[in-house]
């Protein structure tokens, strides 16, 4: 499927079920670039905004840049984003004219090749790409039971590929394509009632969205609620993997 749109009719679950990011991973991307206030980022597949927008919480100037129209269109305005329908591959933006890079929860979508090169294109001398990610972490019993339930109804192997494309990223930073390459984790939270807990299920494009399969895995994820919650509600316990590299000086 067509990684543009393969989160047709998923916006609203997106908005609904997917986590944020623990600010000590935000303040991460920063530290060392000087006054965030004085930073322009470029979010690449920015989906519907979350990671967008702490950005500009943060204080930068953010350029989203996100394919899909629907995620677009579900994406709460801030008037420190500004919206562009391109790709990771070919942004339009103009030469070294952007600070920060981060791609969150996306680069697997991305050819990493051509990103990279489009990445450093736009980056300026002294700049910083980053890509961020939210993993589960399965020490704790109800997000590996979770994790049972989206590998038995994953429909693709997305969560490989999401692995190999890290290592495709890290890889290129220990061959020199970056300085002072390095991966930093901050420990999450995600707290949810029943209906989020499906949403998040939903927005998961590797998981059926229609038909009886979607029906089987919208019980199985009530069942699953009704065996962990407490107070109506469930905690999932992730990790922010946060890969970052920075550009030399001399734009290289």
């Amino acid at each position: 499927m067509n990684p543009t749109t393969r989160f047709d009719d998923r916006a609203g679950a997106y908005v609904a079920g997917r986590p944020s990011y623990p600010q000590a991973a935000i303040d991460a991307l920063f530290d060392g670039l000087g006054d965030p206030h004085e930073v322009l980022a470029a979010d690449i597949g920015a989906g519907t905004g979350i990671s967008s927008r702490l950005l500009a919480a943060a204080g930068a100037r953010v350029l989203a840049i996100e394919p899909n129209a629907d995620m677009r269109s579900a994406a709460e305005p801030h008037p420190n984003v500004e919206w562009i329908a391109a790709t990771g591959e070919e942004t339009g933006l103009n030469e070294a004219s952007v600070d920060l890079v981060t791609v969150f929860q996306a680069f697997h979508w991305l050819d990493p090749h051509a990103a990279l090169r489009e990445f450093l294109r736009i980056l300026r001398p002294g700049g910083r790409v980053a890509l961020v990610y939210n993993e589960r972490d399965e020490s704790d019993a109800f997000t590996a039971a979770y994790g049972d339930l989206v590998r038995l109804y994953a429909t693709d192997e997305t969560e490989r590929r999401r692995d190999d494309a890290r290592s495709a990223f890290e890889r290129l930073a220990s061959a020199g394509a970056w300085h002072q390459p390095r991966r930093l984790t901050f420990s999450n939270t995600h707290d949810l009632d029943a209906d989020g807990l499906f949403a998040r299920t939903r927005s998961t494009s590797y998981l059926p969205k229609g038909g009886a399969a979607a029906e089987e895995l919208r019980a199985e994820s009530r069942e699953l609620f009704a065996r962990f919650a407490a107070n109506g509600r469930v905690q999932m316990r992730m990790l922010t993997i946060v890969s970052i590299g920075d550009v030399g000086g001399d734009g290289a």
